[in-house]
């Protein structure tokens, strides 16, 4: 179970101000526990902190950054049935997707870890001409400083752990602002961090209302802005950042094509890759494409297969289908799925709404238009249509605003490439789908998707900047 309360992080230290943050059961809709809301001055306070550490921080030595990390990877595993818990409370996600998202917290931190001792550099020869003959160079990445972090509902540990490790691997204070459903995750984060001796200013875990989060965006304290959410604010939120670098994470409606395949893996993918933690993933399948050739019988499959799932409490093992974030959430979807019915689109099965509680649903002959196929469903939905020319496939995977993630189910390798060089998304998987994610690759977007990368690698060359040396031989 979840403390009675959870207190938020100002500058390193615990504080609980107020209690006029409610988080609920999501399942139950009762109220689990209470945390702070901050308000503009705590926020102000905390950039002025990050700003004062930002020298300390990155003075700080690799093996320091190491330890810190290191502190935290082994802390989460002595609470990892606690962490679980927590996130299949506050979030409801079903308990088995929790100790999924336990376990790659644990690995994203463990990851960093190891790339604290690898922010690397290079010497440059520059004597590539007459006039540059008696110079040579060297380059290293340096920690950009104070950055802010805001981290969206749905994996409430795991994508703050994305951008929290990487700033201290490379020695980064950092300010976090975790989403007001879902907070408690990143308040453990706070506190595991807190029994560490980082510099006083290094890190701040601050619950607040998006309307009074301006400073996370606009304070020209802050070297960088990572946001992680839907698409309409995080574009927002880069045109008001000024000159700071922007790093947005957004949404997607995923697609997946199923060239030829053996059927029984595929499906079982796809369910997965559809409806795992009711479909509230960025990279959740949202749209498949299957050859005519297979359409039938991969149909039936799906529908099968879709069917089976248990849905309902969270904590019990056998759940597949939780709760969706909110009662308004399932609302939209659900309007979404009437929209398209009434428009043509076969419901094979699902469709159905019971508070927060949506079915998983699968839609076929969906209107290219309809909502549900040209906006990011975040919910149980998967809209299901066949192709008959591999290359149509592909262009219709492209027609559409956004670019994340695609699966391509094939065993052709020049299909596999073709998708690779003609598809326009951050990453093409083969052989499974686009909700596929290891901690350490490199992970985003294109078009209204977002900017930049994740992945601890990755993340740490947008946290620092080259700083070169040139020397002259007289």
């Amino acid at each position: 179970m979840l403390k009675p309360e959870y207190p938020i992080y100002v500058a390193n230290e615990a504080r609980l101000p107020n209690k006029d943050l409610v988080v609920t059961d999501k399942f139950t809709g009762k109220p689990a526990t209470r945390t702070a809301l901050v308000d503009v001055a705590t926020i102000d306070e905390a950039i002025g902190k990050a700003v004062e550490a930002a020298e300390p921080m990155a003075r700080l030595k690799s093996y320091r950054r190491r330890e810190v990390l290191e502190h935290c990877v082994a802390r989460f595993r002595e609470r990892f049935d606690e962490l679980a818990e927590s996130l299949c409370i506050e979030a409801g996600k079903p308990i088995k997707d929790s100790r999924g998202e336990v376990t790659r917290l644990i690995e994203t931190f463990r990851i960093a870890a190891g790339e604290a001792e690898r922010i690397l550099g290079e010497v440059m020869p520059l004597d590539n001409a007459e006039r540059a003959a008696n110079y040579m160079g060297m380059w290293k990445r340096v920690p950009i400083g104070p950055c802010s972090f805001i981290s969206p509902f749905n994996f409430p540990l795991n994508l703050a752990a994305h951008k929290v490790a990487p700033a201290l691997a490379v020695g980064c204070p950092f300010v976090l602002k975790p989403a007001s459903l879902t907070p408690v995750g990143a308040l453990i984060i706070g506190e595991t961090l807190a029994e560490t001796d980082l510099p006083k200013g290094a890190f701040s875990v601050l619950p607040c209302r998006r309307d009074g989060a301006a400073l996370f965006t606009e304070d020209p304290r802050l070297k960088l802005l990572s946001f992680t959410g839907s698409p309409a604010v995080g574009w927002d939120l880069k045109a008001k950042a000024g000159k700071k670098k922007v790093v947005l994470e957004l949404g997607g409606n995923a697609a997946c094509i199923v060239e030829d395949w053996d059927l029984d893996d595929a499906v079982a993918r796809i369910v997965f890759g559809a409806f795992y933690q009711s479909g509230q993933s960025c990279i959740s399948v949202q749209r498949v494409l299957v050859n005519e050739k297979i359409y039938k019988p991969f149909r039936d499959k799906l529908v099968e297969a879709t069917l089976k799932l248990k849905s309902g409490d969270p904590h019990k093992e056998e759940t597949f289908i939780g709760p969706m974030i909110t009662d308004g959430e399932a609302s939209r979807l659900g309007g979404w799925i009437e929209e398209a019915i009434g428009r043509g689109a076969i419901a094979l099965c699902g469709g159905t709404r019971k508070g927060a509680m949506l079915e998983a649903t699968i839609l076929e002959d969906a209107p290219r238009d309809a909502k549900v196929v040209t906006e990011e469903a975040f919910g149980p939905v998967l809209v299901l249509s066949k192709y008959s020319d591999y290359d149509a496939a592909l262009a219709e995977v492209n027609d559409t605003v956004f670019g994340l993630q695609c699966g391509v189910f094939t065993r052709d390798l020049y299909k596999a490439m073709k998708a690779w060089d003609t598809i326009e998304v951050g990453g093409v998987v083969v052989g499974d789908v686009p909700s596929w994610r290891v901690d350490h690759m490199p992970y985003g977007g294109v078009k209204d998707s977002g900017l930049g990368r994740e992945g601890i690698r990755f993340a740490i060359e947008d946290m620092t900047e080259i700083r070169l040396l040139v020397v002259r031989t007289p």
